[in-house]
Parts: C-alpha cells; sequence; structure tokens
C-alpha cells in the first residue's frame, strides 16, 4: 500500500476533549513511538464513541474514518498524520 502525506505527523490527544480529525482526512497513519502497547480510541464529532483498538509497541496502522471523526490515544508516544491511499 502506498500513502501520499496529507500534513504533518503530530502527537495524538489524550483524551476525548482534545482528539484530532487529521485535517478532515479519511485516513489517518498512527505509529506507537514507544515500547509499550497503546489503546486507540476513534470518536465522531459530538464525542460519541465509534471503537476503540491496541496499537501494539513500535508498530504502525493505516486507520479509516469518516472526515469528521477525531482520533486520540492513550498516551502521546501515539503520533498521527493525515493520508490519502494510493492504488
Amino acid at each position: 500500500m502506498k500513502i501520499k502525506v496529507l500534513g504533518t505527523e503530530a502527537a495524538c490527544g489524550t483524551s476525548t476533549s482534545n482528539g484530532s480529525n487529521f485535517g478532515s482526512t479519511t485516513a489517518v497513519r498512527l505509529v506507537n513511538t514507544g515500547a509499550t502497547d497503546r489503546l486507540v480510541s476513534i470518536e465522531t464529532s459530538a464525542n460519541a464513541l465509534i471503537g476503540t483498538f491496541t496499537l501494539k509497541a513500535n508498530t504502525s496502522e493505516v486507520v479509516s474514518k469518516d472526515a469528521s471523526d477525531e482520533i486520540f490515544a492513550a498516551n502521546a508516544e501515539v503520533k498521527g498524520v493525515g493520508v490519502a491511499i494510493q492504488g
């Protein structure tokens, strides 16, 4: 899978009140730079929880979401950037 970076990577917020929609992108590349597994949460812009998953230590994932959905993590070691998925 190829990705096109659409912004600047930044630490994820760590609570429901400071999640990010990563520039209203519909895909976000997340990387856990720490040595501990971290919980990642995705919620609507109204702070209604959609779901959670564990991002293993020292790994990355690309998450699909609606443009207005927000992501936050249990620790700022999780960083994210909006991306476009390319064929």
